[in-house]
């Protein structure tokens, strides 16, 4: 179940989901520049560069992704990067 300080991130590519649970915050090399979605972003979408994903999930605990590129949509406490 969600908690306040959390949101649904989905990371998935073509036949792989890489992540899919509950995130305290995800850093994100998106194209204008580094961003960083937590619970409660504003709606966004927005294209990815290559660079790191960083993930801190429920625990606090930091997850890397490699990405070359990809979209990000964020909306209702919700986030998914299609790689």
């Amino acid at each position: 179940m969600a908690h306040q300080n959390t949101f649904r991130l989905v990371i998935a590519s073509v036949g792989e989901t890489r992540f899919d649970d509950e995130a305290l915050s995800v850093t994100l090399p998106g194209a204008a520049g580094e961003l960083t979605i937590l619970p409660h972003h504003e709606p966004l979408v927005t294209t990815l560069r290559k660079g790191k994903i960083i993930v801190k999930d429920q625990s606090g605990s930091p997850k890397e992704f490699e990405v070359v590129d990809g979209v990000l949509e964020c909306s209702g406490n919700r986030a998914v990067v299609l790689l």
